[in-house]
């Protein structure tokens, strides 16, 4: 757990910092700066300051502000923007130290992905967005505890939650949907904090007849929660390594095999792809025309990944891209086929290139060595932030619970509006 602890604090960092400049960033940020003086309070991505749950908001909207950030299948939602923004908010206006923070965000994770398996994909496909159902639930327990709250008053804080988690699907494609990670983060931190002063709710907010679960489409499916305190769902975690939508993942990893065996563009005759029936409806622009919607072509992506584009970079993702005659082409060599044999994590590629057909399947859910998993991210990072930057933060999140200021300093990278600190923590030019 410890291990996909600090990988997922990395990369939340990274996205956040990368970021910290889109819109919406821009748009919260300016907001919550209004509601506290620019040196107390919790610390924002970009520089400033302000209360622990406008900062928790800002924090949130900004690190999913990419959509490049990582996602639990087991509960179809973005864990980590909930989770980290309500966890690192609440440690520092509680001055916790660098321990009780990473139990923070690693109680807060674990809940966000028990309680969004106990909800169920009937929870999902009725069009609430995970990431702001239970994820909300997950920044409560994560501020809880970096709050100090005993038993009963976590029971409290959760149930308090049960009437202001929210976040709907219909958000998706506008700034709602970054939106939805920071409200989740910010009731997180309101929800603990009237806890920790007393107040008290329904005993069956969660499970009731009139219940989180019973009113929001909810299965309450008891088996989600086996084995909780002792097993550890979280580490099922799936880390973007591409800069779109994660239903296009797997067939990406499987075309990136493909062409690391030597398959090569200009001999293509077709393609075919095999995914999910779910993804057709979610990334299956056929010709785009934008970048935004590049993000969700598996016929043009697919194009990209074996004409050697770097799909890790956001700048591919441009209309520029999408009119690419080569790429056109390529692209209109590519079916794409559904296929309820295949879970929602899975998609097969066949192509057929001077005259041979060649095949991969991949799953993103399969066991991959934390050691690939974190060169990976690194290079993300390296791409998002540049090489020198991406460095410092690895060096940084490395040393987070030992006790020595790394949560300073990490807390000076998220703050520096250059998004580097010097080796003594000051900020670097």
């Amino acid at each position: 757990m410890r291990n996909f602890l600090r990988l997922s604090l990395f990369d939340w960092a990274t996205v956040g910092i990368a970021g910290r400049e889109e819109p919406v960033a821009r748009i919260v940020r300016r907001m919550v700066r209004e509601t506290a003086a620019a040196s107390s309070g919790a610390t924002l991505f970009g520089g400033g300051c302000a209360s622990a749950a406008m900062a928790a908001l800002a924090n949130g909207a900004a690190s999913h502000a990419l959509d490049y950030d990582d996602t639990h299948f087991g509960h179809i939602g973005h864990p980590s923007v909930a989770v980290i923004p309500a966890a690192l908010a609440a440690a520092e206006t509680a001055q916790a130290g660098e321990s009780v923070f990473l139990d923070a965000v690693a109680v807060g994770l674990e809940t966000a992905c028990r309680i969004g398996a106990w909800l169920g994909r009937s929870h999902y496909e009725a069009g609430f967005h995970q990431t702001g159902t239970s994820g909300a639930f997950g920044a409560t327990a994560a501020a809880g505890r970096a709050f100090g709250l005993g038993p009963e008053r976590m029971a409290e804080a959760l149930r308090l939650t049960a009437s202001r988690a929210a976040g709907l699907k219909s958000q998706f494609g506008t700034m709602g949907k970054p939106l939805n990670a920071g409200f989740a983060a910010e009731v997180g931190i309101i929800s603990a904090s009237l806890a920790r002063a007393g107040a008290t709710s329904a005993p069956d907010a969660l499970e009731g007849a009139q219940g989180f679960a019973m009113t929001h489409a909810g299965n309450a499916d008891a088996t989600a929660l086996a084995g909780l305190g002792s097993d550890w769902v979280f580490p099922h975690i799936s880390y973007k390594f591409h800069a779109c939508c994660h239903g296009l993942h797997a067939m990406l990893e499987a075309a990136r095999n493909l062409r690391a065996e030597g398959l090569m563009a200009d001999e293509i005759e077709s393609v075919t792809i095999r995914t999910h029936p779910r993804w057709l409806a979610v990334c299956n622009q056929r010709e785009p025309e934008t970048g935004l919607q590049a993000k969700f072509s598996y016929r043009l992506t697919a194009a990209m990944m074996l004409s050697g584009v770097d799909t890790a970079s956001l700048k591919v993702y441009s209309d520029a891209t999408c009119m690419r005659g080569d790429l056109m082409a390529l692209r209109d060599l590519v079916t794409v086929q559904p296929d309820d044999r295949l879970t929602d994590s899975e998609a097969w590629i066949s192509v057929v290139a001077a005259g041979k057909t060649l095949e991969a399947h991949h799953d993103i859910l399969a066991d991959v060595d934390p050691v690939t998993v974190q060169q990976r991210l690194r290079a993300k990072a390296a791409t998002l932030l540049g090489f020198r930057n991406a460095g410092d933060l690895w060096a940084v999140v490395s040393e987070l619970g030992s006790e020595q200021k790394s949560l300073v300093r990490f807390l000076k990278l998220i703050g520096s509006e250059t998004g580097r600190v010097g080796a003594d923590g000051a900020f670097a030019p």
